[in-house]
């Protein structure tokens, strides 16, 4: 299994042969523009993708699916909608599925529990992004368990250390635990990401899966580096399975 990190949320995954993109945010730096509910007037992305537009296409000619969580413009921008094939199966949460085929998507596959993809199982799970007032701004947001006979990983998706996500680790037991940090805050209450001691605590509940921590550096939301999760993990002596990738960094995972 190999775990491509293209940046913040975006991530190309090749399982069993099958080469899954997911959350594309494929524009340029400061190409959305500023995030509501904060006064922070940067323009998101804050960074470019660490590879070509030649790259680009050359990647996205050889993807299988497009997997969505969520439509907040950080997983699915209008550049995506853009420049991704028409043709290619978009595997989302049926909540989201008349959006994304009204962007022109014909082959749009909505899921409420589970659906295979040529050999490969997708669970949708659920997630809570923020508490109280923020969480109803932010809306509905899920996850997805990736699994064959012999691998399995899970992208939480945008959402805190809560009991969906302790469920769907004990459900569905996966190897790999993809966590979206950075600790996103606005101007309205808690983070709507996982903080370093959220994903301390998922990581003491379960020590035996690995963490592959992301949504980092990308949006100005996040209040988390690298530099400082590393330095907080580095602290917790009981990790040791764990990787913060740096965007454009491939992961082999066993």
């Amino acid at each position: 299994m190999e775990f491509h990190l293209w940046r913040n949320a975006t991530v190309l995954l090749t399982i069993d042969d099958q080469k899954f993109l997911i959350d594309p945010m494929l524009g340029e730096k400061g190409s959305f523009g500023p995030f509501p509910w904060t006064e922070d007037t940067r323009s998101n992305p804050l960074v470019n993708l660490s590879f070509s537009g030649e790259e680009l296409e050359k990647q996205l000619e050889e993807i299988d699916a497009v997997v969505v969580t969520h439509l907040h413009p950080d997983h699915w921008d209008a550049e995506a909608v853009k420049i991704l094939d028409k043709n290619l199966p978009i595997i989302c949460p049926k909540i989201i599925a008349e959006t994304i085929a009204e962007n022109g998507f014909i082959n749009v596959i909505p899921i409420t529990s589970s659906v295979s993809f040529n050999g490969v199982k997708l669970v949708l799970t659920q997630g809570k992004h923020g508490s109280g007032e923020i969480e109803e701004k932010m809306g509905t947001v899920n996850g997805f368990v990736f699994c064959t006979e012999k691998e399995s990983i899970y992208f939480t998706g945008d959402t805190i250390w809560c009991d969906a996500v302790k469920l769907a680790i004990t459900k569905h037991r996966p190897s790999y635990v993809v966590v979206a940090a950075g600790a996103a805050t606005f101007a309205l209450g808690e983070p709507v990401t996982m903080s370093v001691d959220q994903i301390k605590s998922l990581g003491d509940t379960f020590p035996e899966v690995s963490l592959i921590i992301t949504h980092l550096e990308a949006v100005s939301p996040c209040t988390e580096t690298r530099n400082f999760i590393r330095k907080e993990m580095v602290s917790n002596s009981s990790f040791v399975h764990y990787y913060i990738p740096e965007d454009g960094e491939r992961l082999f995972l066993e």
